[in-house]
């Protein structure tokens, strides 16, 4: 029997108070389609037989203002969904504090609201204001998952914090994408006893099947930091965590919702931009030249499952400058795309990783980067027009974008055209088939274009086991040399226990242009096993992790350039701390020299090293929160010392600081050094909204200091005003700085939405 859980505060109200004030204010609630009259005595939330559960959306005549209220007649109407499932601390328990949740909609939105009780509200985490920003996973927050095509793996997210930042994203795969930004509306407010919030999504927000009557599945999520406390609507393990938004075979099915009637669909956004640029790398130099510019994006919906992207004279001058990375590798790093054209719909293009049950690593070729398009190293290519039509027809996820890149004599690229081609297809329940094709009409290697093309899998039974692979080949027209490459891999993904074992191979000549490849050549096998039991009635302690990995690198010849058995011991507490012990006993083999700093190389040849490394998190209900580590070793022939700090530290709900320190001290026969990176964000928060940022980083390898400040102001949905400010300076020179490039740019586009 469920065990009633008592909620001070809250007044008892008698049957017939409830039925009379239903009666009262039903003109304001519509029949919905097909199901029982929205308003009346029927649960919003059934189960059937089979434990099935179902949530019933809505139907309202009269309109709701997104203000965090909950002053409407419906909410008074409209009985609340209260079924919250805790997955963490206690799996399958009732929620220790109440949760009242709403799924209405009009011919325009859909509306998801929701009020959070709180015996203790003081100890709220609400001290993040920022549109996106990754904290909000850490921090008191409501979140909705539908998947509209109901098909158990894609669809979209949004949530709300209890500070009132907004977060959204697109589900692929059972995979979350949080750098999309869907056109949405979400409200939060404090009360005596809690929280609340209000989410308006419009459908033209979203794509599903066509119809007038729609069922999806949906998943509603709170989150309790000051409990570290996760409670879902259906039962959920412990395995998925804050990923259990993303598993929509777990989730409910929404049913008698309504869509709006065909319409247009059609979006356009122009551009206007105005920048001042300097730049003394450049030859020849520029200086305060001013560079006026304007554009277009459009988006069609082809159906209510596809949509054409297309884009004219595309600018990214908005984008925050990327992070400075520390590299004592022989093998190049890559960065993560933070350009808005090039993110909705990103999960479509992944291939051969990625997605739920993947065993991640560095090494795994990235087919398509799209990063390649309009960069060349450090410096933007211009980008004359580009397509993409990305979406879902039937069983199948497509994937086709094309973008024409012009010449740029700095960058020393030619017009090149990029083609990418993906096609996937749902079988069995949660399982795939897909294929890639991808082309670069000038490749960076001979005269002619470079190809590519693949076929994946992915197999998923159950809710924990996975099988999943590829095969693609490479050809550059001018050479001979055909390659490909080839992965296959095993995972059992459950909560107490977990096994993984990888086979990758890329050929000698394997040459994915379009795509990202760390490293060449090579064959990789890797088995790692885990243990991570919940210890039942400790206070302190909510999880101990110990795991074991192997990992063994050939060249195609079988000459052993690589091997690491790495064990890890880890504590995650109740209040959301933790802390890891990891060791890692490494073999590796260098063919040739690799300079690793100004003036110090190691030589070819076989090296053996050991290494520890500690870490700590600190929860993000602390003041000061983020993870500090430090890892003692020995490096090549030499020895080495590391110690890092990324985290948080909250001013004021508004005001927030992200430090970000990385300090290695390295010991070689052939020279001792120092690699340094210094750096910090800066965020202030004047609403959801609006915010002014500043990204201000030092790196000793390249003795540069960059500085990115933005202002962005969404002063209506979709439509935004950006003001940038970047300045690159050298500390090479032994006083002061000396100044290689600075730019300002203030760039205004609106949404015209027909």
């Amino acid at each position: 029997m469920r065990r009633r859980i008592p909620i001070r505060g809250v007044r008892r109200t008698t049957p017939l108070a409830c039925a009379l004030a239903l009666l009262a204010a039903a003109p304001v609630i519509a029949q919905s389609g097909g199901g029982a009259p929205s308003g009346g005595s029927a649960r919003v939330l059934t189960r059937d037989v089979d434990g099935r559960i179902s949530v019933r959306a809505t139907r309202i005549t009269g309109s709701i203002r997104v203000d965090g209220r909950l002053d409407e007649a419906a909410y008074r109407q409209v009985p609340p969904i209260t079924d919250f499932i805790q997955m963490e601390p206690a799996e399958g328990a009732p929620t220790t504090e109440k949760t009242e949740a709403w799924i209405l909609f009009d011919d325009r939105n859909i509306y998801i609201a929701c009020r959070c009780w709180d015996e203790h509200p003081e100890r709220i985490v609400a001290n993040d204001l920022r549109r996106d920003s990754g904290n909000q996973s850490q921090h008191d927050h409501f979140a909705v998952g539908f998947d509209t095509f109901y098909d158990g793996r894609n669809g979209f997210q949004f949530g709300v914090t209890a500070a009132g930042g907004l977060r959204d994203g697109t589900i692929t795969d059972e995979r979350l994408n949080a750098d999309w930004n869907g056109v949405h509306d979400a409200k939060s407010s404090r009360f005596d006893r809690g929280w609340i919030a209000e989410i308006a999504v419009p459908f033209k927000t979203l794509r599903y099947t066509p119809g007038r009557q729609q069922t999806w599945h949906i998943q509603l999520r709170r989150l309790i930091r000051s409990k570290n406390e996760m409670t879902y609507i259906t039962p959920v393990s412990p395995t998925w965590g804050i990923r259990g938004m993303s598993q929509f075979s777990l989730a409910a099915t929404l049913v008698d919702l309504e869509t709006p009637p065909v319409a247009l669909n059609l979006e356009v956004k122009p551009y206007a931009l105005s920048r001042v640029v300097t730049d003394l790398l450049r030859r020849p130099m520029v200086r305060n030249h001013l560079d006026p510019d304007a554009g277009v994006d459009v988006k069609y919906g082809l159906t209510k499952g596809l949509t054409a992207d297309l884009t004219y004279n595309t600018d990214f001058a908005q984008v925050e400058a990327d992070e400075a990375q520390v590299n004592l590798t022989r093998f190049g790093l890559s960065f993560p795309e933070k350009r808005e054209f090039f993110l909705e719909g990103q999960g479509i293009f992944q291939f051969g990783s990625g997605g739920a049950g993947d065993v991640p690593s560095a090494d795994v070729p990235t087919i398509f980067y799209s990063r390649r398009i309009g960069l060349s190293g450090a410096r933007a290519v211009p980008v004359i027009a580009g397509g993409r039509v990305t979406g879902r027809a039937g069983l199948w996820s497509v994937g086709a974008l094309t973008m024409e890149t012009d010449d740029d004599v700095a960058a020393a690229a030619a017009q090149t055209n990029f083609t990418v081609l993906r096609l996937r297809r749902d079988i069995l329940r949660r399982s795939m088939l897909g294929g890639i094709f991808t082309r670069r009409s000038v490749s960076m290697t001979a005269p002619g274009a470079n190809t590519v093309w693949g076929l994946d899998a992915k197999f998923a039974f159950y809710q924990n086991v996975y099988f999943s692979g590829y095969a693609a080949q490479s050809k550059t027209e001018g050479q001979r040399e055909t390659d490909g490459s080839y992965r296959t891999q095993f995972s059992y993904t459950a909560d107490r226990y977990g096994l993984a074992l990888d086979r990758l191979v890329v050929g000698e000549h394997f040459n994915p242009e379009v795509g990202f490849l760390r490293r060449e050549n090579f064959r990789r096998n890797f088995a790692q096993t885990r243990f991570s039991p919940r210890p039942t009635n400790h206070r302190q302690v909510r999880k101990v992790t110990s795991q074991l990995s192997f990992d063994y690198i050939t060249n195609n010849h079988n000459f052993l350039e690589s091997r690491e058995l790495q064990g890890l011991f880890a504590v995650d507490f109740h209040n959301g701390d933790g802390i890891s012990a990891q060791y890692s006993r490494l073999l590796e083999f260098l063919p040739a020299p690799f300079l690793v700093s100004r003036g110090v190389s190691i030589p070819a040849g076989g090296y053996q090293f050991d290494n520890v490394l500690a870490t700590y998190t600190a929860g993000a209900q602390r003041r000061v929160s983020g993870s500090s580590a430090l890892e003692i070793g020995s490096f090549y022939d030499g020895d080495k010392t590391t110690a890092t700090f990324r985290g948080r530290v909250e001013v004021t709900p508004q005001l927030g600081v992200e430090p970000n320190v990385s300090v290695n001290w390295i010991e070689l026969p052939q020279g001792r050094f120092t690699t340094t990176i210094v750096g910090g964000r800066a965020f202030f928060t004047m609403t959801p909204q609006m915010f002014a940022a500043a990204l201000v980083q030092y790196g000793s390898s390249n003795a540069s200091l960059s500085t990115n400040l933005r202002f962005r102001w969404e002063y209506q949905p979709g439509s935004e005003l950006f003001v940038v400010y970047s300045e690159g300076r050298s500390t090479f020179p032994p006083r002061g700085t000396e100044l290689e490039n600075r730019g300002l740019a203030v760039k205004i586009n609106r949404l015209f939405r027909f």
